[in-house]
């Protein structure tokens, strides 16, 4: 079931959201009661299973996509652009009666970002279980995330065990998590909000990430990763706790750079890549995406990340 580093192309399916991002570029955020003019505004495919799913394409997977979208425009528009990264969408559900969901991201001069998610569709996506079940027949990672259904997710979860299919978990927006996750999911990947909220702990930078990665560790993952935006990431797994610095970049835009870092590492680890590399490699791709506009337009290929720089060697906490 799990590929080793001589499989080309890993197989990832991505269970998640997929919205029409309407993104908002904007001197800075209004205060309450304030108008202002913004720069511009473009309608970009986004989603966090959207982006994952591209994300993983870009690196060289072949993913399979499962979600679900309204009868309109957006939802067309959001299954040609995932055909166009080569991914199958055959997973892709449509829901007649609501409407594709939507973010409203407002992206200001200090490249910091504001999102509003409105669901839509993506709160109508139905796991069938045998269907699943198929759709991970020699996949390497269920890659999945919190903006479906918590229900869906545990279905979704629950089929994987059972098919022996390892999963890749991003809680993401966070939420509390049912019990029967932790010892589901084989990968966590969290930033800093998100290990805080879970683990009630204070999460400001590595020091404090390693003693919140440990212990969402001892719940059950085998990996966990808290990426740390600007000061990269903190990675344990069983062989102990390392800090990976980011390579300092200007960045102009964070939308999708923990997406980008999930799709980068998740392929790396499909194709037997150790777990340190493999976190490098993320970063590696978050860094790229951060300095362009967008979502899925900044997500860079596999060629781009490795022709990037190399960031600062890690450092054992």
């Amino acid at each position: 079931m799990h590929p080793t580093s001589s499989d080309p192309a890993p197989c990832i399916v991505v269970l998640g959201s997929l919205n029409m991002d309407l993104l908002l570029r904007v001197p800075h955020a209004p205060a309450a009661g304030e108008t202002l003019h913004g720069h511009s505004i473009d309608h970009l495919p986004g989603g966090k299973g959207g982006n994952q799913a591209v994300g993983c394409a870009r690196q060289g997977a072949r993913v399979r996509m499962l979600g679900c979208v309204g009868d309109d425009a957006h939802g067309r528009a959001l299954r040609d652009a995932l055909a166009q990264d080569g991914i199958d969408t055959a997973g892709v559900q449509t829901d007649a009666q609501a409407p594709t969901g939507v973010a409203l991201v407002m992206v200001d001069d200090s490249a910091q970002n504001r999102i509003v998610v409105i669901p839509g569709a993506n709160a109508g996506v139905q796991v069938e279980d045998a269907a699943l079940a198929q759709q991970l027949h020699g996949a390497a990672f269920l890659l999945v995330q919190f903006e479906t259904p918590l229900a869906q997710v545990a279905r979704a979860l629950e089929v994987a065990a059972r098919v022996g299919c390892r999963v890749l978990l991003n809680p993401s927006p966070v939420a509390a998590m049912p019990a029967a996750f932790w010892s589901q999911v084989d990968t966590l990947v969290v930033n800093e909000v998100e290990a805080q909220a879970l683990g009630g702990l204070p999460v400001h930078g590595p020091a404090e990430a390693a003693v919140a990665a440990r212990a969402l560790g001892a719940r059950g993952p085998e990996r966990v990763v808290v990426t740390l935006g600007a000061q990269g990431a903190v990675a344990v797994d069983g062989q102990g706790c390392r800090h990976h610095p980011a390579p300092g970049v200007e960045a102009v835009d964070t939308t999708a750079a923990g997406d980008t870092f999930l799709g980068a590492f998740a392929v790396a680890l499909a194709r037997g890549t150790p777990f340190e590399a493999a976190v490098q490699l993320g970063i590696r791709a978050a860094a790229l995406c951060v300095a362009r506009p967008g979502a899925q337009p900044s997500i860079p290929r596999r060629a781009e990340v490795l022709r990037s720089p190399l960031p600062p060697d890690w450092i054992s906490l």
